[in-house]
C-alpha cells in the first residue's frame, strides 16, 4: 500500500502501523507445511513422459532454492526382531497400477509391468523360504486414489510387514530423446542402482529401518550398487535424506505407502529401467532372482537375527 504523505495523529498509531505489517510479511514468508503441499510429496518419482500426468502438477509457489541433504543423519539404536516365517504376514505391494503404469521404460515398458513381474517372483520366494502367509497387493485405479487404497488394504490385512516394489526413473530434465524399433522414447543413462526407502513417520520407524538395512545389504552382497544420486542438489525436490551411505537406505518421509501403513514399511527401487543398460538387467529372469534372493534373505534374517559375534571367532 502507497503513503499519502500524510502522518498519523500519534506515535502510538505509527507503532502499530509497522506492527501489523511486520505481522503480514512473517506470514508470507512461513514455510508451507508438509500437508499443505498435498499429493505432489506424495507422488515419488516423475513419469518418463514429459508432463502428462499427476506428477508433475505445478507447485502453486516457486520452490526454495536446494539445499544439501545430510548424509548419515543420527539412526536410532538397532532393533532386535524375530518372528515365525510361517505366520509372518509380508505384503509386497505392486506398486502403481494398470490404470496409472508409473515411470516408462527407455524402451517404451510400463514400469507396472516390471514391478508385477519382480513382486511375483519374490512372492514365490518367500514362500519357498517358509513364509506361506505372504500377499501379493495388486491396486487398481488412478494414482492417487490407488495410495489410499493399497494403505488401506494392507492395514485390514494385518499385516506384520509391508513392501513395496518399484523400478525407478528419472526427472524429466534429464532424459534425452531417441527411437526404439521405430517409436520415439526417451532415456537417461546418467543413473543406475537400486535403493531403499522408509519414513521417519512410520509409527515403527526403527523396525522399518532394521528391514530396510537388511534387504539393502543383502542386495549390495549380490553384487549391485546403489543409486547415490538422492542426496545431490541438481534432484531438486526429489532429494533425499541418505541414512547409510554403505547400503543406500534413504528416507522419505511424507511418502504415503510407508507414512501411512500401520505396520514396518519399506519401498524398494529395485533398478532403474530409464538407463537403457540396467532395463535389460531388470527385465531379465537372473536379475529378478538375485532381488527375490535378496528380499528372502533378508526376510529369513529379520525372522531369526543372528548375534552379532565381537572378536576373532
Amino acid at each position: 500500500m502507497r503513503s499519502s504523505g500524510r502522518k498519523f495523529v500519534s506515535s502510538g498509531s505509527g507503532v502499530r502501523r509497522r506492527t501489523i505489517i511486520a505481522s503480514i510479511a512473517a506470514l508470507v514468508l512461513l514455510p508451507i507445511e508438509a500437508s499443505d503441499a498435498g499429493w505432489l510429496s506424495d507422488i515419488f518419482k516423475g513419469s518418463s513422459k514429459p508432463d502428462k500426468s499427476p506428477k508433475h502438477a505445478a507447485v502453486p509457489k516457486p520452490a526454495a532454492p536446494a539445499k544439501p541433504v545430510a548424509s548419515n543423519p543420527p539412526l536410532p539404536k538397532p532393533v532386535t526382531t524375530s518372528c515365525e516365517p510361517s505366520k509372518f504376514r509380508i505384503v509386497l505391494d505392486v506398486g502403481h497400477t494398470a490404470q496409472s503404469e508409473g515411470a516408462i521404460s527407455a524402451r517404451n515398458v510400463a514400469e507396472f509391468l516390471f514391478n508385477q513381474r519382480l513382486a511375483q517372483r519374490i512372492e514365490a520366494k518367500l514362500k519357498a523360504e517358509g513364509f506361506a502367509a505372504t500377499r501379493l497387493l495388486v491396486t487398481e485405479g488412478r494414482a492417487r486414489p490407488s495410495l489410499v487404497k493399497r494403505v488401506t488394504a494392507a492395514n485390514n490385512l494385518h499385516a506384520d510387514l509391508f513392501l513395496s516394489i518399484h523400478h525407478d526413473s528419472v526427472p524429466d530434465k534429464f532424459l534425452e530423446n531417441w527411437e526404439f524399433e521405430g517409436k520415439k522414447s526417451h532415456f537417461s543413462d546418467r543413473f543406475s542402482g537400486y535403493s531403499v526407502f522408509v519414513s521417519r513417520d512410520n509409527p515403527d520407524f526403527k523396525t522399518s529401518l532394521a528391514f530396510a538395512e537388511l534387504v539393502a545389504k543383502e542386495m549390495k552382497a549380490q553384487g549391485l550398487q546403489y543409486a547415490k544420486q538422492y542426496t545431490q542438489a541438481i534432484m531438486g525436490r526429489y532429494q533425499h535424506p541418505l541414512l547409510n551411505k554403505e547400503t543406500g537406505v534413504y528416507s522419505y518421509d511424507q511418502l504415503v505407502v510407508l507414512r501411512s501403513t500401520r505396520m514396518p514399511a519399506v519401498l524398494l527401487e529395485a533398478g532403474s529401467i530409464i538407463n537403457r543398460d540396467e532395463e535389460l538387467k531388470m527385465d531379465s529372469a537372473e536379475r529378478r532372482e538375485i532381488v527375490s534372493g535378496a528380499v528372502a534373505a533378508a526376510a529369513k534374517q529379520f525372522c531369526d537375527p543372528k548375534p552379532a559375534v565381537v572378536g576373532p571367532p
